[in-house]
């Protein structure tokens, strides 16, 4: 037959669309046409699956007419994942291999000159492709690609290693009976493997938190946050342990699920940075504060996931916090309500996971030094007022908990014993946590609407003073709400079913400190 049709998929976000490679080889005036909507790296893969045939040892049609078309015609296509198909498809279409036996089967991987296979990204975001939608099929990666594709649950996927391994399976006749029985768990033949998740993962090992010396009060808003899922801001003097205690932040978090791991873990394949050993682990990503606003959120074309996107499920640590371009600060405030980005061109849009927890850490004034115990600040009042002004108020009103963090003294720093373990407070956020899902299904941080009235609600102290502090303060809506939510966490914490004043005068505190950042 002249005509092959061979299954891969392409990534738009999250989203692997199939993509069907369809191969035609004619009579006429040699040549090798690649249509569909192909990016640059694509159309550059007739020199590589030529040469890559050719050096196997197979033979390649350059007397024929040869035309490859990647359907559906009006979705890009970026990458070399479709190499292995199109050279698949050219062999099958010539007669080296059978065509009926690609039926079941989809590939991806990139081709060198000599036919080894290469892995690309996105192999994971594949694989949860084909198990959302319950797609019974067999996945053909490179063998790096297929380790991580082999996470997803329930899934078949192979690795080889050079082209002749994916070859010699679809040769007709070959092994015919075995392949259509149903392979076993260590099957691993000809240099074909099937790849199987490894039994269990390690436990995921973070900072421990005792390595922080005083800072009570401060840890004492990592635990809340952690529990409630909600966003803290640290304002302190430099080298106050901001940083310190916001990389240890991700030790507090509960344990991932599986669900959790895989979302995590794909945004993080769509990239090429994914890394067996940070399995299950929750991710704190910390970009520099020269990122731009389309390295913040994502952005290219085709879309790439941005840092907000790489700490799904995550922490996202934003050091300097006032010295990042404004624009990429307002971009955070949509996703920190919603969960999620969608980044628009002009032919399509593409949408990224993104609900992550901000931790983000400032100095008071441009020295560093306001309100400093240790020096004095040579900052004047307008200079410390132009730099609070860089943090915007709808962007401040969305960060549930503000602290200051002072600077610790000599004696306590050196005589000091280790502070509590990670381990000790993250059983008690896991405990308050299972009270908040066990009642409403979700963290304290979503709650929204009614199910605040209801899960929130205060005794008659409470509300009092509750209502006092708002008005004092000159909270919005979305201040008062948020301060709701942070004294139902606090109220978790302390084990009682109701939200009651101590709980409330907590949480109060906690966004007094929004009113110094910015110099009121």
């Amino acid at each position: 037959m002249s005509l092959s049709l061979v299954q891969s998929r392409a990534l738009l976000g999250l989203e692997a669309a199939s993509v069907t490679v369809e191969v035609h080889l004619a009579n006429g005036l040699p040549s090798f046409t690649l249509v569909g909507l192909a990016e640059t790296e694509v159309k550059e893969a007739r020199e590589r699956v030529r040469s890559a045939i050719q050096n196997a040892g197979l033979e390649f049609p350059n007397n024929k007419r040869i035309t490859v078309n990647l359907a559906p015609a009006d979705l890009p296509k970026d990458s070399g994942r479709f190499d292995l198909p199109i050279a698949l498809g050219i062999l099958a279409a010539s007669g080296q291999i059978d065509n009926a036996r690609l039926a079941g089967h989809e590939f991806a991987g990139e081709l060198s000159l000599s036919g080894e296979l290469r892995p690309v990204r996105g192999a994971l975001a594949m694989a949860l492709a084909l198990h959302t939608r319950g797609v019974a099929t067999r996945l053909v990666l490179p063998m790096d690609s297929a380790q991580e594709a082999a996470l997803v649950p329930g899934g078949e996927v192979y690795g080889a290693a050079h082209l002749l391994d994916v070859v010699r399976q679809f040769v007709a006749g070959h092994d015919a009976a075995a392949q259509q029985a149903e392979p076993a768990a260590d099957d691993n033949h000809d240099g074909w493997a099937r790849i199987e998740a490894a039994a269990g993962a390690p436990a995921p090992r973070y900072a421990d938190l005792c390595d922080v010396k005083g800072h009570a009060g401060a840890k004492r808003a990592l635990e809340i946050a952690a529990a409630g899922g909600h966003s803290l801001l640290m304002v302190g003097e430099p080298g106050s342990g901001k940083s310190m205690l916001a990389h240890r932040f991700a030790g507090l978090l509960p344990a991932m699920s599986v669900d959790e791991a895989l979302e995590s873990a794909a945004v993080t394949s769509l990239g090429g940075r994914f890394a067996a050993e940070r399995w299950m682990c929750r991710p704190t990503s910390a970009p520099h504060h020269t990122s731009s606003a389309v390295a913040m959120v994502g952005g290219g074309a085709p879309p790439r996931p941005g840092e907000i996107s790489r700490a799904h499920h995550g922490v996202l640590f934003l050091d300097e916090f006032p010295e990042f371009a404004r624009s990429a600060l307002e971009a955070l405030r949509e996703p920190l309500e919603t969960g999620a980005i969608t980044i628009s061109r002009a032919a399509r849009s593409a949408e990224f996971p993104a609900r992550f927890q901000l931790i983000a850490a400032m100095n008071p004034c441009p020295c560093g030094y306001l309100g400093s115990a240790l020096r004095a600040c040579r900052c004047t009042p307008a200079q410390v007022l132009r730099y609070q002004a860089k943090l915007s108020g709808p962007l401040l009103d969305r960060i549930d908990l503000h602290i200051e963090v002072p600077a610790v003294s000599a004696q306590l720093l050196l005589d000091a014993p280790p502070g509590e373990s990670t381990d000790s407070i993250r059983a008690r956020v896991v405990a308050a946590r299972a009270h908040a899902m066990q009642r409403q299904g979700h963290a304290n941080q979503a709650l929204q609407g009614g199910a605040i009235d209801r899960h929130a609600a205060l005794d008659a102290a409470a509300r009092q003073f509750m209502f006092n502090a708002a008005n004092k303060l000159g909270w919005s809506a979305r201040s008062t709400h948020r301060a709701l939510k942070v004294a139902r966490t606090i109220a978790d914490l302390a084990g009682a079913g109701t939200v009651q004043g101590v709980h409330v005068a907590e949480a109060v505190q906690y966004r007094r400190a929004l009113g110094r950042v910015q110099g009121k």
